[in-house]
């Protein structure tokens, strides 16, 4: 017993709970994931996809995509990326040259202080005064190196994915068609700028260090042989290995995270632009509840997150930095104790002080070395989780840009008719036909991008200067019908013959003020240089404004390069006939006014139509004023039940609305 009670102390004890602490919770992570895959049998499908889109592992699709990604990023061989990353480069080797240099001269002074050497410790005492600024300089350029890479590969994927989402409807695609990326202002913002930082950190904390060990070796295999590197480097590899295979999780867990924040800020941001709405509902409590639920899910996740990485920081700091100092002091004392070492045999006591403090502080930077490369393996799997998103938002730009989507289609066990059956619906499958003055739709399906179909055979021919007014209950698909006309929406079969997308306008009901000047406002999409090039005077966009009743907005703000929140500075019925101004300054051969005058007086909504006749503008007309039929030839009218009638407009038609 007494030979058991001598191993019984404190530290003994604590190295022993704290191995046990870690088996416990690597038990536990076990269960728990045995748990999630027994939770997931149920939703095959589902889960299976959602595990391949969180897949995150420092594996060789990892490799792969990290490539891919910087070759946006460093686009040349010479670029001004390349410049910097040989920038830092230097850099690192000059500062571990310089820490080389730092631990040969602070042996040399230590030593002329121990041996009151007083000659010597000037000599090497003025030398280290001398290089401080040498050693600041090289600090600091590596500091501007860093942050200037990571500015330029920020800049670099910001833009290369911007040109993607915002190239024809991409933007409107992802986020109405494709029902993969949720939150993508959230990828293009944050994510990329923490993909960035953490590649760049990722590139001076692996190169560092690397360069550390083969400086290091080289100096050590000369001074204690090359056994003790050796037992370092096996070190690095089984240890490097072991917690690699502990970290996993953390890439999934760095996705689940980022989902969650996108989530979170979402919610947020609904409550924003729904205020007005929410405040007439009284609905704070329901909102409050629905974000404090948000926010519940992104606390837990990170409560675990956290959790994870403290057991996960506890065998890090185990493995990574104590037994590796333990590991040198062992490779290191072994020259200085063994006393069939030639090297020592004759060595005064002052050489073999100075040759201990040189090779132990060179083990000791050198088993740091090995620790930071260790530790560079987390933050390896975490950037493994913003390559997944980044490279997952990449693949959806570039099949939405090639016309492909995916989404949760409608099964067929949930239509109705056994004609619906039949119909074999294929996004795209469609075929539209560029013809200026004509809109034709020949059988033409009229379906929701999911496949619900508002209308099995569409087919109706509208002429340039034939207006139509469009009617029928809500849900018909009148909306559904502009997506389709504007090219948003897929054609999902038939044929339909229109002008080319900048010959079509629409104008919604509460029509959108972009940020700019007043005129800004009348010619967007257009800018000062188009308009210009156009030969559109500013007297000209006066006379747009005077014709909807909106001339006293110039004349009180002074200027047309007078810069507002247009949003909140006009009215509800100055937005609509502002919009009305913008479609007079594009003339379009077609436009489509959806209730976009239901704030409008209607002498002004009876100039507004007499004015795009008299322009050559054919509408097509969502509303529900009778005063609105006589501007019109034709009407269609949906039912709601897959029925619809086209006919002229004459004076025995019975004129819907009030």
């Amino acid at each position: 017993m007494a030979a058991v009670s001598k191993y019984l102390t404190a530290k003994n004890s604590s190295i022993a709970g704290g191995v046990l602490f870690v088996l416990y919770l690597l038990k536990r992570r076990r269960r728990a994931s045995k748990l999630n895959s027994k939770k997931g049998g149920s939703e095959l499908v589902v889960n299976d996809k959602d595990g391949k889109k969180d897949r995150a592992a420092v594996d060789k699709l990892f490799f792969l995509r990290i490539c891919r990604i910087l070759r946006i990023m460093v686009p040349r061989v010479f670029c001004m990326e390349t410049g910097y990353l040989l920038l830092i480069a230097s850099m690192l080797v000059a500062r571990t040259y310089c820490d080389v240099w730092m631990i040969q001269n602070g042996t040399m002074i230590e030593s002329g202080i121990i041996s009151r050497d007083i000659n010597l410790f000037k000599e090497h005492f003025y030398s280290y005064i001398a290089v401080i600024p040498g050693i600041a300089l090289v600090n600091n350029f590596l500091k501007f190196g860093l942050n200037e890479l990571k500015l330029r590969f920020r800049e670099r994927l910001t833009k290369y994915l911007y040109d993607q989402y915002l190239q024809g409807y991409t933007y409107y695609k992802m986020g109405n068609l494709d029902n993969r990326i949720a939150n993508a202002d959230q990828l293009l913002t944050q994510d990329v700028e923490r993909f960035c930082n953490s590649v760049v950190d990722l590139y001076s904390n692996l190169s560092k260090p690397l360069l550390d060990i083969g400086l290091y070796i080289f100096k050590l295999t000369s001074a204690i042989g090359a056994q003790g590197p050796a037992c370092m480097m096996s070190y690095l590899l089984i240890s490097g290995l072991f917690l690699t295979r502990l970290r996993r999780p953390i890439g999934k867990m760095t996705v689940t995270e980022q989902r969650y924040e996108g989530e979170y800020r979402y919610v947020n941001s609904r409550l924003i632009t729904n205020s007005e709405e929410i405040a007439f509902y009284n609905g704070n409590m329901r909102e409050k509840q629905t974000i404090h639920s948000t926010f519940k899910k992104l606390v837990d996740h990170l409560h675990n997150f956290i959790f994870f990485r403290f057991s996960m920081g506890f065998v890090d700091s185990i493995i990574a930095k104590y037994i590796a100092t333990v590991v040198g002091y062992l490779v290191v004392s072994r020259p200085f104790l063994n006393p069939s070492q030639h090297r020592h045999l004759h060595s005064t006591q002052a050489e073999l002080l100075e040759d201990y403090y040189q090779s132990g502080r060179m083990l000791l930077r050198m088993s740091q070395a090995l620790g930071r490369i260790v530790l560079a393996g987390r933050e390896m799997t975490r950037l493994s989780g913003f390559t997944a998103r980044i490279t997952e938002l990449m693949k959806v730009l570039k099949e939405l840009n090639a016309g492909k989507y995916e989404r949760t289609m409608v099964t067929m066990q949930e239509r109705e008719s056994s004609a619906l059956d039949k119909l074999m619906l294929v996004p795209g499958s469609g075929r539209i036909i560029n013809t200026d003055n004509i809109i034709k739709f020949d059988h033409t399906p009229l379906a929701t991008p999911n496949g619900d179909v508002l209308i099995e055979d569409l087919t109706f021919e509208v002429q340039s200067g034939s207006n139509v007014l469009v009617c029928g209950p809500n849900g018909c698909g009148k909306s559904s019908l502009f997506r389709v006309l504007g090219e948003l929406w897929p054609l999902f079969g038939g044929q339909l013959t229109k002008p080319e997308r900048g010959k079509l306008f629409y104008v919604p009901q509460r029509p959108y003020m972009t940020l700019g000047s007043l005129r800004d406002q009348v010619i967007y999409p257009d800018t000062y240089e188009e308009q210009k090039r156009k030969g559109i005077s500013d007297q000209v966009l006066k006379e747009y404004l005077d014709n909807v009743q909106l001339g006293h907005i110039l004349e009180r703000e002074g200027s047309w390069d007078t810069v507002q929140d247009w949003m909140d500075v006009l009215s509800g019925g100055e937005k609509q006939r502002m919009a009305m101004a913008r479609l007079f300054y594009h003339k379009p051969q077609f436009a489509i006014l959806d209730e976009c005058t239901s704030a409008v007086s209607v002498d002004v909504e009876d100039f507004i139509y007499s004015h795009c006749k008299t322009v050559g503008i054919t509408l097509f007309t969502v509303s529900h004023r009778k005063s609105l039929w006589k501007h019109h030839k034709y009407y269609l009218h949906m039912d709601g039940r897959g029925h619809y009638e086209f006919k002229p407009i004459t004076e025995e038609t019975v004129e819907f609305g009030s």
